[in-house]
């Protein structure tokens, strides 16, 4: 089996286990809300309160794809809050909404607003400009997959201007 059939068949696991842990897996969900809709239904958060809390579920080299490391993790944001702006090096990310609604805006794509059961993939090398909590009232929760260099960090954020 060759490496992209092996990491297509790691996501396919990945989002299989996100959508048994989600509530709602089998509620049909609208489109993200995108673009200047997103920005005006989403209250603009520009300053955590709290930073996400993330929480690594499994770290495991792949046995087959030598040098490669599949991480899955959840990241709680707390009402109001965002990430900074961040990388993940040239690891290959996928994100599953458990909980809540999610704003994201990967490179210049625009800003989307990803509702409970809805996904989204961030190429390696791609830069995460913003990741929040669509709610200042109610939490937001994510399963994060990373198929990753091993050794490399899963994040590293912008410098502080």
């Amino acid at each position: 089996m060759i490496p992209s059939q092996i990491i297509g068949r790691v996501l396919a696991a990945a989002a299989l286990a996100g959508a048994t842990a989600c509530s709602a897996a089998g509620q049909n969900t609208p489109p993200p809300v995108t673009g200047a809709a997103a920005a005006a239904t989403s209250p603009a958060v520009t300053s955590p309160a709290t930073p996400p809390q993330v929480s690594i579920l499994l770290q495991h080299a792949l046995p087959n794809v030598e040098g490669k490391t599949f991480t899955s993790q959840i990241v709680a944001f707390p009402p109001g809050s965002a990430a900074p702006s961040h990388r993940h090096g040239q690891a290959f990310v996928y994100a599953y909404v458990l909980e809540g609604d999610v704003r994201s805006q990967v490179d210049d794509q625009a800003v989307t607003t990803y509702h409970q059961g809805q996904t989204w993939f961030e190429q390696p090398g791609a830069h995460h400009v913003v990741a929040a909590n669509a709610s200042t009232t109610k939490p937001a929760k994510l399963l994060v997959v990373y198929v990753s260099t091993t050794g490399d960090p899963l994040q590293a954020n912008d410098p502080q201007k």
